[in-house]
Order: structure tokens, then C-alpha cells, then sequence
């Protein structure tokens, strides 16, 4: 392995296979992709649970110059996204470019050489002029801290991990937690097993599901010039328009509040079920979820809502905060991942020895969600405040690649060695991001979510239109960064 690239990417899904295309468009090619896993992919790679699928429309969820009329459906299922990523790494001729079963562990700045030093986990190191972190928002699988969790005998794994060897048929199955995958997985397994018993925290809000499978006749009529790219900007500004309730007032939220109300009641009768699946939070204060076949696996016979919520977790039960037991064979937990918690984590040093932990210790924050003060020619993709309550993270994805790659040409053209965001650059723009967080909906509308910390400010989502992210990171400015010789 080269041990002195003059770029490295972490991770090979989205954000760090659209990286390295864009690289090598531009012309860099000396540039390694460090990946965990034995393949590429991330998060589609990631998890294969029973109905997983993504949540934005196929043509909007790729990227946009490299469209697919050949979708199956309007939301394609993962083992398909997937196929679409490989495809990518192909076309663009990636493979040289892709290390695999290589975990970082570690960067640490030298400000000596200008240079970061990559640790893996096996021991080796490289050194690097630039890293680009592209690791992701959900990929570290966050477990509750229930008493007793480990004690549990029978098999249980997060939705993220799917134990495909433990055939839940008969089995009487416990599952924790009711988010985005839950809402894909619950529908498939439920006809399945013998009892399901769902221990539901906080009900999400759900809309109809808008799917449907693309015929051949419709595939053959996208592969015509410009048709494939008219339905992406067709989807790109219907789903912009869900901005209004995010970015401008959530009073605008009532309008998807009264469609998910309507869902609800269609596919509840019962009132009793029907209540205790009603948020008594605004509308997109959690993640807004879509699904047509979640609420009626729910009015199964052999399928138990409990919303007491859990209290310790024995060798073969569970036990509720009423103190009822509940024996289960299985736990599958759909508790969705550290987001905010895991950029935190990571060990990294940059100028003067300084942690990123000591840099973040008033919260997690970023210059544009992708450079942080102290931490020269180290790049995030999808980092703090990038993330979308409305649209596709891909467009997110290609703005920031487009950001770094002229921070890397301002490098070229100052023969500066590396770039240091100001502080002052910074704080102002956090401040002004804040103002604008502090008064919409995930922190006004009464829920508490992954989208907040440990503080309850929002380090997660954009708080405006995604095109209004577009142009603010059109071109890097100049006077916002220390360029280090």
C-alpha cells in the first residue's frame, strides 16, 4: 500500500466514492479510499435488514452525473443502491484507489511536516497531506443502556448488524425501538413470527409511502436524452417545498401533520391502537418517516404495541416500566446510531497536540460542516449541521465535494502546504446557525431526537433550503482561512 498519499478518504460509500470520482476528474490521482469492510458501500452495505429501502426517491438518491433510468421502483430497495454504488467504483475506476479491511483508529497532525499520520487498526500508518473524512452520519449502531442487556440468553443484534443465521419463524420476537428502519423491517417479519412485541419510546409521524415499480416501458422512456434528469429536478423541488415547515416556521408543518393524521386514521380503526400511535410533538421534530405497510402490520392479531417502555431485560424477557414480563425468544434492536456522540469520538489531534474532543467540548461544530479550526487540510463530508429532514444528503454530498476539491486548488495556486479555518470565521458562522436552529422545529416542536445532544442543540440537520447550502459553499472564501507555507 502507498504509505505516503498525497490525499486519503475514509469510508467508500456516498461521500467517499463521490470524492475520489471528483478527484480524479480534477486531476489528483495520487489518493488512497481506506475502507473498514471487506466492500465497498457503507450504509447500503451496512444494512440488509428485511425491507430495507431508502427513504428519498431513487433519481434523487444517486448522483447527478451519473443518473440511472434503470431503477426498479421509485424507492429502491438497498441490495440496489448497492449494485449502483459498485457500478460507480467501476465506471470511474476506483479499484486501484480502494483499500479495504483497513479501520482507522487514529490522525494525528505533524506540524512540523504539515502533514496528518493515519493509524489503522492492525498496526500500520500512512502519512497523508489531506484527509477527507467520509465516514458517514449512520453507521455506528447505538445500543441503549438497559439493565440486563447483556444477560439476555436467546439471540438478539441491531437492525444495522441483521443476523440473517436466526430464523425468527414461530419465534416469539421482541423489538426494541420504532424509527426509520423499524417501520421497513416490523411489516416484513411480522407475518412471520408468533408474537411480536413492539416496545415503542416516542411514536414517529408517517406519511404515505409514494412507491411504485418503474415498468420497462417507463425504464425505456428514461434512457431518452434528458428524460432521467427532468424527473430528478421534478423530485429535487417537490421535495425542496418540505423545506418551508423546516426552514421558515413550523406552524407550516400543519399540512403534513393533517396527511399523516389521515394516514393514520385509514390504516388504524381501532382508537385505542390508533392514540397510542399519535406523537404529541410537531411534525418533524423527529425524522418524518413514510410507509404504507407499517401501521397495518401493527393491527395484526399476533403483534403488541407496548409504549411503558423498558425497564431491565432478563435471561428470557423483558421486563416493562409496569413491572410486567414479557418472555421473548429474540431482541432485535431498532435504535437507530450515534450521529452527534460518534464525530465526537474519533481520536483525533490536529495543531499543538490538541484533541478534537477539547475542540468540540462546547459541541460538535464545523466552518460549513466540513472544516474545523485547529485541524488543518482535514475535511468532513456530511459533518456536523449538513444532514436533511427533506431532501436527498447526495446533493449535500456533492456541494461539499465540490467545496473541498477548491480548498485543494487554493492549496495548488497559493503553494500553501495546508488551510486552517479561522476562528473567528467559524464561530461566526456557527453563531448565525444557531440563531436560525435555535427558533425551528427540532428544537421548538417538543420531541427530543438524534438530531440533538447531550445539550439539546441541534449538531445534525441543515436548517434551510438545500440550494441556499449550494450557494454559500459555491467557492471557498480566501479570508476565512489561515494558509499555513
Amino acid at each position: 500500500m502507498n504509505t505516503r498519499p498525497g490525499i486519503t478518504i475514509i469510508g467508500s460509500g456516498f461521500a467517499g466514492l463521490g470524492m475520489a470520482i471528483k478527484l480524479k476528474e480534477a486531476g489528483y490521482h495520487d489518493f488512497v479510499i481506506l475502507e473498514k469492510a471487506a466492500e465497498l458501500g457503507g450504509t447500503w452495505r451496512d444494512n440488509t435488514y428485511p425491507g430495507c429501502a431508502c427513504d428519498v426517491p431513487s433519481h434523487m438518491y444517486s448522483f447527478s452525473y451519473e443518473l440511472n433510468p434503470g431503477w426498479s421502483r421509485m424507492f429502491s430497495p438497498g441490495a440496489e443502491i448497492q449494485d449502483y454504488l459498485r457500478a460507480c467504483a467501476d465506471r470511474y475506476g476506483l479499484g486501484p484507489h480502494l483499500r479495504f479491511g483497513r479501520e482507522v483508529v487514529g490522525l494525528e497532525y505533524d506540524d512540523a511536516a504539515r502533514d496528518w499520520r493515519v493509524s489503522l487498526s492492525d498496526g500500520e500508518s500512512l502519512t497523508t497531506n489531506a484527509v477527507v473524512s467520509a465516514t458517514g452520519a449512520l453507521h455506528v449502531p447505538s445500543l441503549p443502556a438497559i439493565p440486563g442487556r447483556e444477560t439476555f440468553l436467546g439471540p438478539s443484534f441491531h437492525s444495522a448488524g441483521w443476523d440473517h443465521s436466526v430464523d425468527l419463524t414461530g419465534r416469539r420476537v421482541a423489538v426494541v425501538g420504532t424509527g426509520a428502519s423499524a417501520v421497513q423491517f416490523v411489516p416484513q417479519i411480522a407475518p412471520r413470527v408468533s408474537r411480536l412485541h413492539l416496545f415503542q419510546r416516542t411514536p414517529p409521524w408517517i406519511q404515505p409511502r409514494p412507491d411504485f415499480p418503474f415498468s420497462p416501458r417507463a425504464k425505456r422512456f428514461l434512457a431518452l436524452p434528458g428524460a432521467a434528469r427532468a424527473l430528478r429536478a421534478s423530485i429535487y423541488w417537490a421535495l425542496e417545498t418540505r423545506a418551508l415547515g423546516f426552514a421558515v416556521d413550523p406552524r407550516l408543518m400543519r399540512v403534513h401533520e393533517t396527511s399523516a393524521r389521515r394516514h393514520l386514521a385509514a390504516q388504524v380503526p381501532d382508537p385505542e391502537l390508533r392514540a397510542r400511535l399519535t406523537p404529541d410533538y410537531t411534525i418533524g421534530c423527529k425524522r418524518i418517516l413514510i410507509s404504507n405497510d407499517y401501521y397495518p402490520a401493527l393491527t395484526r392479531e399476533n403483534v403488541e404495541v407496548i409504549t411503558d417502555g423498558v425497564r431491565e431485560i432478563r435471561e428470557n424477557s423483558i421486563v416493562d416500566a409496569t413491572g410486567r414480563e414479557t418472555e421473548v425468544d429474540v431482541i432485535v434492536y431498532g435504535t437507530g446510531f450515534k450521529v452527534t456522540d460518534a464525530l465526537g469520538e474519533q481520536r483525533i489531534v490536529g495543531r499543538n497536540g490538541r484533541k478534537i474532543q477539547d475542540a468540540w467540548q462546547d459541541g460538535v461544530e464545523a466552518y460549513h460542516g466540513i472544516t474545523t479550526t485547529g485541524f488543518p487540510n482535514l475535511f468532513f463530508l456530511l459533518g456536523p449541521n449538513t444532514g436533511l429532514g427533506h431532501n436527498s444528503v447526495v446533493f449535500m454530498i456533492e456541494a461539499q465535494v465540490r467545496y473541498v476539491l477548491d480548498c485543494l486548488r487554493l492549496l495548488s495556486r497559493t503553494k500553501a502546504r495546508a488551510l486552517d479555518v479561522r476562528p473567528e470565521a467559524q464561530r461566526a458562522y456557527n453563531d448565525r446557525l444557531r440563531a436560525r436552529l435555535d427558533r425551528l422545529v427540532w428544537s421548538q416542536g417538543g420531541c427530543r431526537s438524534w438530531y440533538l445532544d447531550e445539550h439539546g442543540v441541534n449538531r445534525a440537520v441543515w436548517p434551510g433550503f438545500t440550494f441556499e447550502y449550494w450557494a454559500r459553499t459555491r467557492r471557498p472564501r480566501p479570508a476565512a482561512f489561515e494558509l499555513i507555507p
